[in-house]
């Protein structure tokens, strides 16, 4: 028999888990060196400091993190644009 609430239960049991590793993530550092500059990511890809042949840039750091949030936005957008497609052809 349908259960419903079982998909909700394993939908927020989903949820709780990605909410997990992503502060796991948030924690987590890659750091690159390349021809003087030296990039520093969180492993939620968020840009933490970029250093240019010794000086910080932190206006770098933020033209990157802004970028970063607009390709989410798009991608957000994108992906609601999809579902309410394809809610409207099911719905058919």
């Amino acid at each position: 028999m349908f259960n419903p609430l079982k998909n909700l239960r394993d939908l927020t049991n989903l949820q709780q888990q990605a909410q997990k590793m992503q502060a796991a993530l948030s924690q987590e550092e890659v750091t690159v060196e390349l021809n003087g500059v030296t990039v520093v990511l969180s492993g939620d890809q968020q840009v933490r400091r970029v250093i240019i042949d010794g000086a910080d840039e932190n206006r770098v750091v933020e033209a990157i993190n802004r970028a970063i949030k607009d390709t989410q936005r798009l991608a957000a957008t994108k992906l609601l644009e999809i579902s309410q497609n394809q809610d409207s052809q099911d719905s058919q």
